[in-house]
This record gives C-alpha cells, structure tokens and sequence, in this order.
C-alpha cells in the first residue's frame, strides 16, 4: 500500500477472508446515544424497533412541534445503535452501489444512491429539463457526467461540478432529516466530502480552472460548517488498471470513448481519495478501508463494523465531535437545521464574477428562465400545477416540502 496510510491508522490483515486484504482504518468516534455498537440483523436476530417516525416529506416541521419534541425528547428517543451516517466511497466502478445496497439491507438503514444530475434535470413530475436545449442559449444548455465524459474541456464544466456539489449537499441534507426525524441510520453511495477529489482532479488535468477552483471552495467553506459529519466510512480500494477493466466491461459508450478517463485522471482520482480525504475523514470519523479488486463479501464488512466502538473519545477528541450534545434542546435545534432545507442551500449565494465560465449574460439568464418555469410542473410548487394532472388546488392547504 502507498505511504498515505501511515497516518497513524492501525492495519489489521484479514488475507483469510473473502474479501481479501482488509486496512482497517480504526479512527475512532464518540457518539451520544446509548448503545455504541452498530448491529446487522443477523446477528440481532429481529428487527429494530422505534418510535412512529415524523412524517417529515409531507409535513413542516413547525416551530411548536420543535417545543413538544424538546419536553417529551421525541427527537432521541428515537435513536438506537444504528441511527448513524455511514458513507461508501472509493474510485469509478469500484462497486460501491451494490455493496451500499447490501450493507443498508443488512443494518436495516435507508440507502442514497449516488446523485447525478438527473436529481437536477428532472423534476418532481418526472419532467427532464434536458428538453430544453434545442431552445436555450449555448451556454445555458444542460451539462451531465454524459456529456463532460465526452468534452472535459468544455466551458460548462465548472459549473457542472458546482452543480454536483450542491446536488449532493442537498442529498446529505435529505440524509440527515431522516435520519432525525425517524431515528433510522442511512447508507449514502459517496457524500458531499469527497466531491473536491473530482475537482482537484478535474483541475490537475485542465479540466476546470484556477478560477472556478477557487469559487468551488469558497462555496465549501460557506456551507461545510451546517453539516454533521459521517460517524463511518467505508472506501473500496481499486487500482486504476482495475477500474479501467471494469468500465470497459460494463460497456457504458459514454466512459469507452471517454476523453476525460484517461490514466493520469484516473490515477489522480486515487491518489486525491488516499493522500486528502481519507487522511482528513479520518480525523473526523470511523474510517475502513478494503482492497476491493475481486469483490468482497458484505457479511465480513459486518462483523468489522459490529467490532466498532463508536463511545470510546473523550469530548475533546475531534472524533464524532459533531454528534456530541448535551441536551435534547441541542438535539431537536440541529434537527430543526436540517428540516429547512432551503434556508441551508441559500448559502450557496456567494458573489464571485471573477471567473468567466461562471457568468451569464443577463440576455442569456433571461432566456433560461423564462423557459424553465415555463416547463411542465416548474410553474408553480408541487401539487399546484394544474397542466400537469393536480386538482382541487382551490381547496388544498397541505405543504408539500420536497
């Protein structure tokens, strides 16, 4: 293995198991509900049992609901051992949404998949934006992993990946409200803290530039700290030989002609995953690490996860510093942060017009938006769009949030 992982993480050999190598990257956690050990319903052996959840997709989370929540603790009292943020990352075509699948189906928690832009593009009646096109301006056309495989260079590319990165800010949002709201842990396929290892690599190859490099991570700073950062994470470790057989054998036209997947971009991806953001999560969250090359096996990935320890830092550990509050009133504060989404996703609005590929000409924007609200279900919230199947909206008085 390279010299990143001497970071002071404890290697454990597991060459006898399925799943070949194991680095078991012990950093460890501190968490604040009672039982410390997450458990698969295997070795359970029932089903979890909590609280009725709050339905909190169909209903606002209300400042008086806030305030019983608080008396009654209904916000912990949901919580078991399993109520916690694990995310599975690692390289292109390691594997990891079959194996985040499994490992949610196993510890009975709730699966994100990975977002792509179609989380952008479509909307919530099942509309794709993408339709658009022939009817934008250039630079307003849509922009998705299809056609940046296809032309890394074009201009559009920065903000494509300030795109993702909002897209999977909102989904660790989403994450962290039902985790909440239901007490029921989540699985995400890679989070918003991994998303700079694209961009340094995007940026290594000329992919985006200094400017929009800099935008990005203006953003990350204004936004990062609202977050609550992942109790586990799980990497899939694939050489780049590897990852190049297996795109190749899953016969995607789009990565088999790609001219962003070159070998130094690949292998730029790797090396960001393992000298940066393992080494800082790391410092932050549980962290294993398997050589992923064949496969593994879930039910061995498991058992490692059932050996952790997630009560064993002190509070002035940076380990699971984020889950550690001292009362309920803290707790149902950082819920109430989670259920207002849009409040959180305002502080994207960061002024820059330094960099040229990230200005629209007021001509252009004009153009854009007069035909994206104008696209079925994009006139008015969800529920009200008469166009496209809702009635009785005279009569309606529900919220619709999501």
């Amino acid at each position: 293995m390279s010299g990143l992982f001497r970071i002071g993480i404890r290697f454990l050999n597991r060459s006898n198991s399925a799943s070949g190598s194991l680095l078991d990257a012990r950093v460890t956690s501190a968490l604040v509900v009672p039982a410390c050990n997450i458990s698969g319903k295997t070795l359970r052996g029932s089903k979890l049992s909590k609280p009725k959840p709050f339905p909190y997709q169909e209903k606002r989370y209300t400042a008086f609901q806030a305030c019983k929540d608080v008396l009654f603790k209904n916000t912990t009292s949901r919580f078991d051992e399993n109520t916690k943020v694990v995310v599975v990352d690692g390289p292109i075509a390691a594997g990891k949404s079959a194996f985040a699948k499994e490992l949610a189906t196993e510890l009975e928690m709730k699966y994100f998949p990975e977002v792509t832009m179609d989380n952008y593009y479509i909307n919530s009646y099942g509309y794709d934006l993408r339709k658009l096109d022939p009817q934008m301006p250039p630079n307003m056309q849509s922009f998705d992993v299809s056609k940046f495989l296809q032309n890394p260079n074009h201009r559009n590319v920065a903000s494509f990946q300030i795109r993702m990165l909002m897209q999977r800010y909102s989904q660790y949002i989403d994450a962290l409200a039902h985790l909440f709201s239901t007490g029921e842990g989540v699985v995400l396929d890679r989070s918003v803290y991994s998303d700079f290892v694209f961009v340094e690599a995007m940026f290594k190859n000329g992919y985006i530039s200094k400017g929009a490099r800099s935008v990005y991570y203006d953003l990350v700073k204004n936004t990062f700290s609202e977050l609550m950062k992942p109790h586990l994470v799980i990497y899939l470790d694939v050489p780049v030989s590897v990852v190049k057989d297996r795109i190749k054998k899953r016969g995607n036209p789009d990565e088999a002609n790609s001219k962003a997947l070159t070998d130094n971009y690949l292998q730029d991806i790797e090396n960001i995953y393992k000298q940066q953001y393992l080494k800082d999560i790391s410092t932050h969250a549980e962290l294993l690490v398997y050589d992923w090359s064949n496969h593994g096996e879930t039910e061995v990935v498991v058992e490692d996860i059932e050996r952790i320890d997630f009560d064993r830092f002190d509070k002035d550990d940076t380990h699971m510093r984020d889950w550690r509050m001292e009362n309920e009133e803290e707790w149902t504060e950082a819920r109430c942060r989670y259920m207002e989404k849009s409040d959180l996703m305002n502080y994207f609005n960061v002024p820059r017009y330094d960099v040229p590929e990230l200005i629209v000409s007021p001509e252009d924007f004009k153009a854009w938006y007069d035909l994206w609200f104008e696209a079925p279900g994009m006139k008015y919230r969800k529920g009200y769009n008469e166009e496209c199947g809702d009635d009785g909206i005279m009569t309606k008085s529900k919220m619709y949030t999501q």
